[in-house]
C-alpha cells in the first residue's frame, strides 16, 4: 500500500448551490508583515470609477503557494493555447497613470 506524505490532507471541497462569479480586470496588491491583501478591481471603459469587487487576504506563505499554482496553470494554458500577450508597459503605475501627460511647458524647464 502506498503511503501519503504526512503533509497531505484529504478534504471534501464544497461549493455553494449557485456560486457567483465577479469580473476583475485589475488587482491591487498590498501587504503587511503578516498578510498579503489582494483587492480585485473592475475598471470599465468610459467610467472613471475603479470599483473593488472582492478583497482576498492570505498569509505570505499562502500567497507564494498561490503564485506557484498560478504560474503552473498559466504554463499549462500557454502550452495548450499559445503564449498570452501582455502590454509592453505592464507596471501598475503605467496602467493607472499612463493616460496622464505632463504639460510640455513643464518639460522645457528641465
Amino acid at each position: 500500500m502506498t503511503e501519503q506524505p504526512a503533509n497531505k490532507r484529504n478534504f471534501r471541497l464544497e461549493f455553494p448551490r449557485d456560486p457567483s462569479a465577479i469580473y476583475a480586470n485589475m488587482v491591487m496588491i498590498t501587504h503587511t508583515a503578516n498578510e498579503v491583501v489582494f483587492d480585485f478591481i473592475q475598471l470599465m471603459p468610459n467610467d472613471d470609477r475603479a470599483r473593488v469587487q472582492k478583497r482576498v487576504m492570505m498569509t505570505p506563505m499562502h500567497s507564494k503557494l498561490f503564485l506557484k499554482a498560478l504560474q503552473e496553470n498559466l504554463s499549462k494554458f500557454e502550452a495548450k493555447h499559445g503564449e498570452i500577450g501582455t502590454p509592453s508597459r505592464p507596471t501598475l503605475a503605467d496602467q493607472l497613470f499612463g493616460g496622464l501627460r505632463s504639460n510640455p511647458a513643464d518639460e522645457d524647464d528641465e
